[in-house]
């Protein structure tokens, strides 16, 4: 085999370094803009009586910060394109060389126009990875596990976020322009280490299978799966799913991205497409992203700032874990119902409290920042509300629509569009965090407190939307998925978690390694130094 590594949380470990590239974007961008040193460097709106300079405008503000999902909007896109011609794992590649490209851009900016080319192209990279990276492990992942490692992209993004604000917070004391450029040429680092090791991972069974590479396919099963017992009767049903799945999708025509809009399958396309667009209307964009101008209408300033912004970058690594731990028990519909009530709350409550012990800010914004609109200054005892709430916020979104709406998308589609389908739903997260990136900074100068009205009833729309569309799809296999999909009469609110089932599923291959027999629920058994596949019917 040309691959060394066959554990699935190290699999996991390395390929989800992907989804911390976006979160080191997010926490440079969040941590740096608010400096000194590169308000000064991008100055546009001149300096105060105090010498502080003003930076960029807020609406070019917004494209610097929109460039890097405008970027992803178009990497996600043609990721379907590139998984299918070079494979997941090739696909994983060549996301970590267009992140050094536009990492080496960022950093060696000499104006505005070179830093949005440079986080477009950066945002390129997000697009293939943070597409394609759920495709992957979740091809790879026993069904009680994907949810587990498939979740795992949000918390290396949560990670990613907590260790560049870090690393830009220290960066801060630098003079002049190494603040702003250090950080952002560290970022090459990781992405350079996710190209190296990736080449010690397998490709995944199902797209080898696609090309008909089935002694391949079997040989990844078989390691990932049952350490290398090719007879193990998880291993053989698993196979025997994917080839009556590929065999019947060959039946077809070759996937394009027509088929995702045709028929019955317009049902999940959208379910893929409002999972990540909810994401992105929770408003965690403004939590994080802009999370200083935040906290900056609160009495906040400096470096006190910075710390308080990172205060809710651990809670969202600590809370992400109990996804982690307990999604494959809890589910898909319930977290996402559970997380935006709770956002909904947090929302109302923050613009509550700005409407009603806020005043609107001098002209120009408190502290030279025209997207701190709004003080809170005398009202000490408001403003920690503001921050509690938003603290309570990144803690209901950080375990439920964080992980869920990268776990959930992957699941609901059949082998031969899975890598566009997925590519279509994380275009659909990238192309609405460009629109908030650019919206929010005006956002906040311009209609100030409400636009936390507006998160807020988005929150309302989202928890009506799930609870009445998305059907529950932890502890299936992603056949079984496929077939809820397709049996007439579904309805999405009595569908329930089936952990245990997928668990009975998959002993079988534990008991293989400790009795080196395999045991069918009829009784049959079989020596696993044979090569006989087993069928379907033999395994619940």
């Amino acid at each position: 085999m040309g691959y060394k590594i066959t554990n699935i949380y190290v699999i996991t470990t390395v390929a989800v370094i992907g989804g911390a590239l976006f979160g080191f974007d997010i926490a440079s961008m969040s941590a740096i803009l608010g400096t000194q040193q590169y308000k000064c460097f991008f100055n546009q709106t001149g300096v105060n009586d105090k010498g502080q300079c003003g930076g960029p405008t807020s609406a070019n503000q917004g494209g610097i910060s929109a460039a890097m999902p405008g970027g992803s909007w178009v990497g996600a896109l043609i990721s379907g394109f590139v998984t299918d011609w070079m494979g997941r794992r090739g696909a994983i590649q060549s996301g970590s060389v267009i992140w050094c490209i536009g990492s080496a851009i960022v950093c060696s900016s000499f104006g505005i126009a070179q830093l949005v080319v440079g986080r477009f192209i950066n945002g390129i990279s997000v697009g293939i990875l943070s597409a394609q990276v759920p495709v992957y492990v979740a091809e790879l992942a026993q069904p009680s596990k994907r949810g587990q490692v498939v979740g795992a992209q949000q918390w290396a993004i949560t990670w990613g976020i907590l260790i560049m604000f870090y690393v830009s917070y220290g960066c801060s004391f630098l003079a002049g322009e190494k603040a702003w450029r250090t950080p952002w040429g560290l970022q090459m680092v990781p992405a350079a280490l996710l190209f190296a090791l990736t080449f010690l991972l397998p490709e995944s069974p199902r797209w080898l299978a696609k090309k008909d590479r089935w002694e391949e396919a079997h040989n990844v099963l078989a390691s990932v799966h049952a350490k290398g017992d090719h007879s193990a009767p998880f291993v053989q049903t698993e196979l025997q799913e994917i080839r009556d799945m590929v065999e019947f999708e060959r039946q077809n025509k070759d996937a394009s991205y027509l088929d995702l809009f045709k028929g019955p399958m317009l049902y999940r396309t959208h379910l893929g497409m409002f999972t990540q667009i909810w994401s992105q209307l929770t408003g965690m964009n403004v939590m994080m992203l802009y999370i200083t101008y935040v906290f900056g209408m609160a009495g906040l300033t400096g470096n006190a700032n910075l710390v308080a912004s990172s205060i809710q970058y651990v809670i969202n690594v600590v809370m992400t874990i109990l996804a982690l731990l307990f999604i494959d028990r809890w589910g898909r519909r319930t977290p996402l119902l559970v997380g935006s009530t709770l956002m909904m709350i947090f929302m109302f409550a923050n613009g509550g409290i700005m409407a009603s012990y806020g005043k609107p800010a001098p002209p120009g914004g408190l502290n030279n920042t025209p997207e701190q609109s709004w003080d809170l200054s005398d009202a000490p005892m408001a403003a920690k509300g503001v921050i509690a709430c938003t603290y309570l916020f990144v803690a209901s979104y950080a375990p439920t629509w964080g992980p869920v709406s990268w776990i959930y998308p992957p699941e609901l589609y059949p082998l031969r569009l899975r890598g566009k389908a997925v590519a279509l739903s994380t275009s659909s997260n990238w192309i609405f965090n460009f629109a908030l990136s650019y919206f929010v900074p005006p956002a906040f100068e311009n209609i100030k407190w409400k636009t936390y009205l507006v998160f807020g009833v988005f929150c309302f729309a989202m928890t009506v939307h799930v609870f009445f569309a998305f059907p529950e799809t932890a502890g299936k296999t992603l056949e079984e998925v496929e077939s809820m999909f397709t049996t007439p009469g579904l309805k999405p609110w009595k569908t329930t978690v089936q952990y245990q089932h997928v668990r009975k599923l998959e002993q079988g291959a534990i008991q293989s390694d400790k009795l080196g027999d395999i045991h069918t629920e009829e009784g049959n058994f079989v020596p696993t130094s044979t090569e006989k596949e087993t069928s379907v019917s033999q395994v619940e």
